[in-house]
């Protein structure tokens, strides 16, 4: 008689427990769909990916600050000095390397980062999916150490995509040099410029020329000093005339004369080297093949239009 008067406590007991666990599984669940949906959504994880295959393909330099000083020659004159002319050539070169070093290990693990946000991303979806109430909720501490873990990873990730500031160990500038003047800190710091990349649309070949043209992602207002690398295809043939040449240009286009009729040509398109160049990684090329005789007579009224 006792159980029978107990069996509907037990049954309503029953039913809250399994109403509390859908509560707790429903908030719980939501959160890690939170999560999911915006910092480790597939639009958010391809956006990074962009803009770390981008930064791969940048130009590194040192930015040395202040760029320039107030020095007092033998003759106790100021002058206003570029702070390169001051810093010790060897000093210089050994921060360069510290600063390629520090480059390709940000570039590693960024690379590092991304894929364990996807990989961490796959496991949380896993989860939400596959996972019943009750599996979902005994789970629950792992999943917190494992958004917790991929919180962590995307701030890093977001840090690494700026870079940073190197450690100045050493004295860069002789006290000789200064003939008494204090130097403010000297800083050193990282920056990028953005990869040339041809329009393949504009640039195209004639019989003997070619007009080539190129751009950055972010359109730079000041035009630098580019190196054009040709090189004809020979399938080998080294020692063949023209098989390749470098040519100075400071515009967005060019045209390159004297090729050969009928053949292909590799250009190549990069930064100028500078001092302060310290790691570059890619640069773009485009293969032309310049016309035939028969081909440059048939276009030769278009030609000469425009």
């Amino acid at each position: 008689m006792i159980l029978k008067l107990c069996e509907p406590q037990v049954f309503l007991l029953n039913e809250e427990q399994d109403s509390a666990s859908w509560e707790w599984y429903l908030e719980r669940r939501g959160l890690v769909l939170q999560f999911l949906n915006s910092n480790l959504s597939l639009h958010h994880l391809q956006h990074h990916q962009s803009k770390v295959e981008l930064l791969k393909k940048c130009y590194f330099y040192l930015e040395i600050e202040p760029k320039h000083v107030n020095v007092r020659d033998q003759n106790h004159v100021m002058h206003r000095t570029d702070i390169l002319q001051l810093i010790d050539t060897y000093q210089f070169q050994r921060m360069k390397k510290v600063g390629k070093t520090q480059t390709e290990i940000q570039l590693s693990l960024l690379t590092e980062l991304l894929k364990q946000l996807e990989r961490g991303q796959e496991e949380l979806s896993c989860y939400v999916k596959a996972s019943d109430t009750i599996t979902f909720l005994s789970l629950w501490d792992l999943i917190m150490q494992r958004l917790s873990k991929l919180s962590e990873f995307m701030e890093t990730l977001l840090s690494l995509q700026v870079p940073g500031k190197l450690y100045v160990k050493h004295c860069l500038v002789s006290h000789a040099d200064l003939r008494g003047i204090t130097l403010p800190n000297i800083r050193l710091s990282l920056c990028t410029k953005k990869p040339l990349i041809f329009d393949r649309e504009e640039s195209f070949a004639h019989k003997n020329w070619a007009k080539l043209k190129w751009f950055t992602e972010n359109q730079e207002p000041h035009l630098e000093q580019y190196e054009l690398h040709i090189k004809l295809l020979t399938n080998g043939r080294q020692t063949e005339v023209g098989y390749g040449r470098t040519q100075a240009v400071t515009s967005n286009t060019c045209v390159v004369q004297n090729l050969h009729p009928g053949r292909s040509y590799e250009f190549t398109i990069r930064r100028s080297h500078t001092d302060t160049l310290v790691c570059e990684r890619w640069y773009d090329s485009i293969t032309l093949k310049t016309k035939t005789n028969a081909v440059e007579d048939t276009d030769g009224s278009s030609c000469a239009l425009e």
